[in-house]
């Protein structure tokens, strides 16, 4: 039986974070199953589809990941529902900080109320990562500075034709 993990996130836009998290993921488990949130809640930058594409693009076209080990979705369901239907016991989460960990515990304890079978598993982007948060990228970019080590190359062409 094949290792399912669902990894939930904005993803608004991809980082090297992410996508460190991502990577090592993919040592633990057969597939990963990226899922970017289409809540109603959060004003993005990308919409659903857009922020779907850039995704693809990073990880197949600019990092050559094996795409048969990654599925790319978009979803507004709970996580919870997602772990059913990809028939995963397993939620990835990415921690960067401390200041991250007490939501991050908060909301898998909530999961774990949700679906008691569903496991919450850390993992931290490597040190030269952990600063990044996609808020920052975006800000970054948004007064024109240079984002080259936050982010892909077609992450980086996406986020300039949104600012231009």
């Amino acid at each position: 039986m094949k290792k399912v993990a669902i990894y939930p996130g904005t993803f608004d836009p991809i980082t090297y974070g992410h996508i460190d998290v991502i990577k090592k993921a993919l040592k633990l488990f057969d597939k990963v199953v990226i899922a970017a949130s289409d809540g109603n809640n959060k004003n993005y930058l990308f919409n659903a589809e857009e922020r779907i594409e850039i995704v693809k693009k990073a990880l197949f076209s600019d990092l050559k990941l094996d795409n048969r080990k990654v599925k790319i979705i978009t979803f507004k369901s709970l996580t919870t529902d997602l772990c059913k239907k990809y028939k995963s016991n397993i939620i990835l989460r990415g921690l960067r900080a401390v200041s991250d960990f007490e939501y991050e515990f908060q909301l898998a304890g909530m999961n774990r109320k949700l679906n008691n079978n569903i496991e919450t598993i850390f993992l931290m982007s490597d040190v030269e990562n952990q600063i990044i948060s996609s808020k920052f990228v975006k800000e970054i970019i948004r007064l024109k500075g240079n984002i080259n080590k936050f982010t892909t190359k077609s992450t980086i062409k996406s986020l300039k034709e949104k600012y231009e």
